[in-house]
């Protein structure tokens, strides 16, 4: 049971009506949510006919508050994602629990900190170092590809078709072992599975009922596992040196993981890995070709990379929230919390709290500090950060001295979606050497 309810604690219709619709966050009106939100009800109930009650956190210090209380706020005992009543009904019913999936980010101590152990190694950065050669070369044949299709072009490209769904899938699918010919299916999945409140991602186009919409999901985490099982049994037999061989023979309590659990695993290596990254990739291209001179100086100085691949993340927050629910009565931003309440962190919305980022809603590539979350905080800080920092970085290095004009040459179109959305089309005028 949640407490009672003060009428100042509920915020308005319309801007938790904003929260749940994908339409908002392709064009923008989410920020302008967030922003009222900051201002007058920083920690607010939204209640809507259709969901749980759920309280929203827009600003950097609760969300980072809430994120270092493990115990406190759970990832696994609700949904993680915001979920209407129907569909979490449908979802319950197929798995008992309120997930389709099991990875890292449904899990909490003591399972947490075993699972990720796992693979923690793999992503720090003293052993991504060594794969730097490898990207390289897979950065300069993707700038390369990209200056054939410019040259076809008559100067133009579609950014995201052309450069960003490709690099850092190609990127994570050697990191994890899958073969180069089975990438195409693996960025369908990912569509899929973070795309289904948008018409051109989704596996059904029309409208969709509760039933419909847990079965679909249900049938992607169903390919998932398929493939997947292969790569175990492939991996088992014959080890190598790369993380789909960790994930097929890792063991749990002196046990093997659960498939289940393992099948979890490989989705969110598979699809977190690339599709947050081509984002903010996008994100990055999208800023400085409204920005001329900002492309002139990051252009110039190249020791502003790694500030513009921060900024882009946090500019872009491809992750735009996560849920966690109490586990106990408590006490947060004024605000009476209850046990069992449901909280949505407002990733994106913390990324330009005011009274953390100065101008907030301008990329800048000299931001410092940037303390952006977008890759969460605490226990569940994003295994593939440094991964993602390297293969931007990597990128905007053979890329950027081989562009000499940058502009956009139409509209860009953003993914409709609640969870994980970014730029989707990123049509761009470039002159290359």
């Amino acid at each position: 049971m949640s407490a009672a309810t003060g009428a100042d604690e509920v915020i308005p219709g319309s801007i938790a009506a904003t929260l749940v619709d994908p339409a908002c966050y392709a064009d923008r009106r989410i920020h302008d949510a967030y922003r009222w939100l900051r201002a007058n009800n920083p920690l607010g109930r939204a209640e809507l006919e259709t969901f749980d009650p759920f309280w929203v956190v827009t600003r950097h210090a609760d969300i980072l508050n809430i994120s270092r209380q493990n115990e406190l706020f759970h990832n696994a005992d609700r949904a993680t994602t915001l979920t209407n009543k129907a569909v979490l009904d449908r979802v319950h019913k197929i798995t008992g629990k309120p997930n389709l999936v099991r990875s890292l980010v449904q899990m909490d101590a003591p399972d947490h900190p075993k699972y990720r152990a796992l693979t923690q190694g793999w992503f720090m950065p003293a052993n991504i170092a060594k794969f730097e050669p490898r990207i390289r070369e897979i950065a300069r044949a993707t700038v390369d590809r990209m200056a054939a299709k410019v040259a076809a072009g008559g100067g133009l490209c579609d950014f995201v078709d052309d450069v960003a769904l490709g690099y850092p899938l190609h990127v994570i699918m050697e990191i994890l072992g899958v073969p180069e010919q089975d990438e195409p299916r693996m960025l369908k999945l990912t569509q899929e599975l973070f795309g289904p409140q948008d018409p051109d991602t989704a596996r059904v186009r029309e409208a969709l009922s509760a039933e419909v919409f847990a079965a679909m999901m249900q049938a992607v985490v169903a390919d998932f596992a398929a493939y997947f099982q292969r790569i175990t049994e492939d991996r088992k037999a014959h080890p190598r040196d790369d993380l789909a061989t960790v994930i097929a023979n890792a063991r749990i309590n002196g046990e093997d993981m659960p498939l289940h659990d393992r099948t979890s695993y490989y989705m969110i290596v598979a699809t977190a890995g690339h599709d947050t990254t081509s984002s903010s990739t996008a994100g990055a291209i999208w800023a400085l070709a409204e920005d001329p001179e900002q492309f002139a100086r990051v252009k110039a100085d190249p020791e502003l990379i790694p500030g513009l691949v921060d900024e882009a993340i946090r500019w872009m927050t491809p992750v735009k929230h996560f849920m966690r629910s109490a586990t106990a009565d408590t006490e947060l931003g004024g605000r009476r919390i209850a046990k069992g309440d449901w909280l949505m962190l407002c990733y994106a919305s913390g990324n330009r709290d005011e009274a953390v980022f100065e101008n907030p809603d301008s990329f800048r590539c000299d931001r410092k500090p940037n303390r952006h979350l977008a890759f969460g905080y605490g226990a569940h800080l994003c295994l593939g950060q440094h991964v993602a920092r390297l293969e931007m970085r990597i990128l905007f290095e053979e890329l950027l001295p081989r562009l000499t004009t940058l502009s956009l040459a139409g509209p860009v179109k953003m993914t409709q979606a609640t969870f994980v959305n970014g730029p989707k089309k990123l049509p761009i005028r470039v002159v290359m050497n």
